[in-house]
């Protein structure tokens, strides 16, 4: 399919093919589900961590006598039971992290591409070229093109210029190509991908 390419500055810059494999897909919201929870899983940092029956400074004697004290037959003081003693079955440092077939996740940056597209909210640009990293000069460019709650993906590498100019304004989010995943699409209201960012998105995802 063909889909129309603008400047920065909102002008037109002729057209460019998208490929139906990538951005004509239907929407599986299934897929999206089990990407986004993938990713957020291994930001999780799971530091979470108690002291357990062995790691309590404490001692070890029998608390009272085996019989005749009116009481249980309890031994250490450091057991769960007691104020002070260790945790039983607490949590422990451990990855969040699973792995998910590659299958799935390409599938699921092909879905969310499509959703974009289906949705109006794909834009194509030709480049991200500014010439110097002005954030004032961004912001009249993209409250021209109608941007607020965006993300701008480029191809391997993301013009230095673009990069600082966008880093102080809210919202607004940059990532080369090889950055591009669901979650980070799907959070912005819309996608804008320069030329660059179409071939080099073709190639990893063909």
């Amino acid at each position: 399919m063909k889909a129309e390419v603008i400047t920065l500055d909102a002008k037109k810059a002729g057209n460019v093919d998208l490929v139906d494999s990538i951005y004509a897909l239907p929407e599986r919201a299934d897929i999206l589900q089990r990407v986004v929870v993938w990713q957020l899983a291994k930001r999780r940092a799971g530091t979470h961590k108690v002291q357990t029956r062995g790691e309590i400074t404490g001692t070890t004697k029998r608390i009272g006598k085996q019989k005749g004290g009116g009481t249980a037959r309890h031994g250490a003081g450091k057991v769960s039971q007691f104020r002070g003693g260790g945790r039983a079955f607490g949590p422990v440092v451990r990855s969040h992290g699973y792995s998910l077939p590659k299958k799935i996740r390409l599938l699921g940056l092909k879905t969310a591409l499509s959703s974009k597209l289906a949705n109006g909210n794909l834009i194509v640009i030709e480049d991200m070229d500014l010439k110097a990293s002005k954030t004032k000069d961004l912001k009249a460019k993209l409250s021209k093109l109608g941007l607020e709650k965006v993300l701008f993906i480029d191809g391997a590498e993301v013009n230095k210029n673009f990069l600082l100019a966008a880093n102080n304004i809210p919202y607004v989010d940059v990532l080369p190509t090889q950055g591009a995943n669901v979650y980070d699409i799907l959070r912005a209201e819309k996608l804008v991908l320069t030329k660059a960012a179409v071939a080099s998105l073709m190639e990893r995802l063909k």
